[in-house]
């Protein structure tokens, strides 16, 4: 695993420092950089505990045959780009979009980079 990101826009009515909050329910306890910006904020790290909370919810939730077609179908080369609702992820839990319409406030968008994207997807989707 080489790089690890989660970014959000933030609209003028909301609460950047809620957004964060959401964000940082995604990550869970790991290391990662925070780069807050005037209407973005973005999370960064090169660990791969970033995406424990992601893996032992897709588990939890039953939901990993359909998190591995999406995963799948979204693969860029070594790139997984994932959207996830901001609005679940600020509850605490992680729902994956198939696109940015099923977030009204928009999604927090992940994007993680490995060598073998495909193992990742088997990784996080595992039975």
């Amino acid at each position: 695993m080489s790089r690890v990101e989660l970014r959000a826009t933030v609209s003028p009515s909301e609460d950047p420092q809620k957004v964060l909050a959401a964000m940082r329910q995604v990550f869970g306890d790991c290391d990662y950089s925070v780069d807050e910006g005037a209407t973005s904020i973005r999370l960064r790290s090169g660990s791969s505990r970033c995406l424990q909370r992601l893996h032992d919810q897709l588990r939890d939730r039953h939901v990993r045959d359909a998190a591995r077609r999406l995963m799948l179908a979204s693969l860029e080369g070594k790139v997984l780009p994932l959207k996830l609702n901001r609005q679940a992820a600020a509850a605490g839990v992680l729902a994956l979009c198939s696109s940015a319409v099923e977030s009204p406030l928009g999604p927090l968008n992940l994007e993680v980079e490995a060598d073998d994207a495909e193992k990742l997807v088997d990784w996080l989707t595992a039975h």
